[in-house]
């Protein structure tokens, strides 16, 4: 039989959350003999046989399937080097970047200029120096211009909430179009700045109040 050792919502790290062999530990945990650990500071979710702990705080690791928002910062002959918040540029190659054929040798600024804002997904990551995006996919665009933050990327979750559910909520309630990266950055675009400042207000709320109980309640209240 497996026993949860503790009831704190969250943990730190070399904390023992579970004993026994019927918990598996993920993200944020480890085994060692019949013990489950905390690896990270963070918030403690069990799903089912699983023990996760989300990292209150943490940089943004790239993966394959992310979907970020970056902004182009170099134009080169065969592409964009494009800034997701990470130490070194991602690449957008002509192939990815339209479904439409770019000829050798055209003005790759028609397509994406400098400083434009794109959201794309992640298709190869190679030890975090070669990160390779493409807009060839559902909802995947160059993003017109509005009011892009920087938020901590272990909030993206929370910001989102379990099935788009608070940030429909912020967008319903603040009449913005939002667009959310798993980068840690969000897109802002509302039909006046009081809009605007309203969803960063609500969004960056929830990044510092995500670990609460309640949170839904008490961004609705924040909201009315």
């Amino acid at each position: 039989m497996g026993t949860i050792i503790t009831k704190d919502r969250i943990v730190i790290p070399g904390q023992v959350i579970a004993e026994g062999m019927d918990y598996l530990p993920a993200k944020g945990t480890f085994r060692e003999g019949e013990s489950i650990i905390a690896t990270v500071l963070g918030l403690l979710r069990i799903e089912g046989r699983l023990i996760n702990v989300v990292p209150l705080r943490g940089p943004y690791l790239p993966k394959a399937g992310d979907v970020v928002i970056g902004t182009i910062e170099e134009i080169g002959f065969g592409g964009w080097q494009v800034d997701i918040g990470i130490a070194y540029p991602a690449n957008l190659s002509m192939k990815e970047a339209t479904k439409e054929f770019i000829e050798r040798g055209a003005d790759l600024a028609r397509y994406y200029n400098f400083n434009d804002i794109i959201f794309a997904t992640i298709t190869n990551v190679i030890r975090l120096k070669a990160v390779d995006l493409s807009m060839n996919g559902q909802g995947l665009r160059k993003l017109p211009p509005g009011r892009l933050i920087d938020v901590d990327p272990t909030k993206i979750p929370r910001i989102i909430g379990k099935q788009g559910s608070m940030i429909s909520m912020i967008k319903e309630k603040t009449k913005c179009q939002i667009v959310v990266g798993q980068n840690g950055k969000a897109w802002i675009k509302g039909e006046t700045a009081e809009d605007e400042l309203k969803a960063d207000q609500a969004i960056r709320k929830i990044e510092a109040e995500g670990h609460n109980e309640g949170l839904t309640e008490h961004m609705e209240k924040f909201l009315e």
